[in-house]
């Protein structure tokens, strides 16, 4: 099932706006119960982390940034 560009368009900001600061917060969560990590080891963790959040949800954010192409 595809979704249309509205649709596609609604969920990205949703995911923007409210996923993303909940993931954050997990994120933080998560490795605050793990303990102090070595900056060396937080860093690649961190980075990791911030890219992994989108990528289930890449077919989501593709086109958004061009015209709809229903119109």
């Amino acid at each position: 099932m595809t979704l249309s560009y509205k649709a596609r368009k609604r969920w990205s900001l949703f995911l923007l706006v409210v996923w993303l600061p909940v993931y954050i917060v997990i994120a933080i969560t998560v490795l605050g119960y793990i303990g102090t990590l070595n900056k060396w080891i937080a860093i690649p963790i961190y980075a990791i982390l911030g890219i992994a959040w989108a990528l289930p949800f890449k077919f989501v954010f593709t086109g958004i940034g061009k015209e709809d192409p229903d119109a």
